[in-house]
């Protein structure tokens, strides 16, 4: 099985996920966050980057395990997963 490897900005977006199990973080807060610097454009980059994530860590990307969209209000790292890392 081939690994992709995540990108720093990918990184930084599970770590802060997985760091805080069961935390929701909407797209603003994560920008705010990673990025370190207030958001001016398009959530979209946020939206892009979890995709990619889920593409390289998730074995069914379309019905993810790991990362779970709130939907309406963000993202959140599955809490019922993060004793088990």
């Amino acid at each position: 099985m081939y690994v992709q490897r995540l990108t720093n900005r990918e990184f930084d977006i599970l770590c802060l996920l997985a760091k805080n199990p069961g935390r929701i973080f909407n797209k603003e807060q994560i920008y705010d966050i990673v990025w370190q610097e207030p958001y001016s454009g398009d959530y979209n980059i946020v939206m892009s980057h979890i995709r990619h994530i889920r593409e390289k860590i998730e074995d069914n990307p379309g019905k993810p395990l790991y990362i779970q969209t709130v939907w309406g209000i963000g993202y959140r790292f599955n809490k019922n997963l993060s004793s088990s890392l």
